[in-house]
């Protein structure tokens, strides 16, 4: 519920050419906390107490983040449009049907979606599911050594999207953000590989980059191409399809393993992605298009936002 939202609430609080500059910093801060302090946190309390006081910790960061959401104040400018004069809202199943149906004649969206359905499906499971017992098998480690190691891959992606906060939005944007997320997931092919801590830390990290300035690529283009009054609805849309294969790459994960080797398994995981993407490139054409809408000049892209 909340990235959805706040994708789509963000160009409302901030002009077009900040918008990068924001995501830059929410994807600097988010892996930090979320895959690297945290988890280390976590495999430290484990280590040294037990699983449970884990939980009772997370329990209280939720609540502190409830605490803090109670003192955002609520801002009329965030109402729905028609609220305010009084026309009424359209029902859930027509803004559906809008949002596909931009979705389905926007190639370089449906592209990108059709892509990122197929990358989650071939690495997250082996990276949600298979990367401890690369830890626990390969490297002999436990659960503080896997922590670490999803704190070089938050790291990464923290450093990730400072870097790419820091620069002017590229010309070439969807071509730079199918190459991230395509070059970065081929470091995953050799995890099957490493015997010692410092090459999967290394693999994560490069990963941790690449994904990263992808995502803030991804979100930044969202923002500024799609139009305002679809831009909710075609978040929620994108992270309902992009995951929507996510819990069935989990199932399949560890079954597979009785039929293949760990190593297989991170090989299909590392070089599918860049497979599909080339596809994706192609046949989205984004090469054409990224030249036909241009994100540097503003004047060109008032004229995309009145052609769209």
């Amino acid at each position: 519920f909340f990235y959805p939202a706040y994708s789509a609430l963000l160009p409302k609080m901030l002009p077009a050419d900040q918008l990068l500059a924001a995501n830059g910093l929410e994807g600097t801060i988010r892996p930090v906390v979320h895959t690297a302090l945290g988890p280390m946190t976590a495999g430290f309390l484990v280590a040294a107490l037990s699983p449970a006081h884990a939980i009772i910790g997370l329990s209280l960061v939720h609540l502190l983040a409830l605490l803090m959401l109670r003192r955002i104040p609520k801002r009329e400018a965030y109402n729905r449009p028609g609220a305010a004069d009084g026309q009424p809202q359209p029902g859930i199943f027509r803004q559906l049907r809008e949002g596909v149906g931009y979705t389905v004649r926007t190639r370089w969206l449906l592209w990108t979606l059709l892509f990122s359905v197929i990358s989650v499906f071939t690495f997250i499971g082996p990276f949600e599911v298979l990367l401890p017992f690369i830890v626990s098998d390969n490297l002999h480690g436990d659960a503080k050594l896997f922590s670490f190691a999803l704190a070089f891959f938050g790291a990464g992606a923290a450093v990730g999207s400072l870097l790419i906060a820091s620069a002017k939005f590229p010309r070439r944007y969807l071509s730079l953000m199918t190459a991230c997320w395509c070059l970065g997931t081929l470091p995953l092919a050799i995890v099957g590989y490493v015997d010692e801590a410092w090459m999967l830390f290394a693999i994560l990290l490069a990963f941790g980059i690449t994904d990263a300035v992808g995502m803030v690529i991804w979100g930044t283009l969202l923002q500024r191409r799609v139009p305002s009054n679809l831009l909710g609805r075609i978040s929620s849309l994108d992270f309902f399809v992009s995951l929507a294969l996510m819990p069935l790459s989990m199932a399949v994960a560890g079954p597979l393993t009785q039929v293949m080797s760990l190593q297989a398994i991170f090989i299909i995981a590392g070089i599918a992605s860049p497979l599909f993407g080339i596809i994706a490139w192609r046949a989205g054409k984004f090469a054409q298009d990224e030249i036909a809408h241009p994100l540097r000049d503003e004047p060109a892209l008032q004229e995309v936002k009145r052609a769209e």
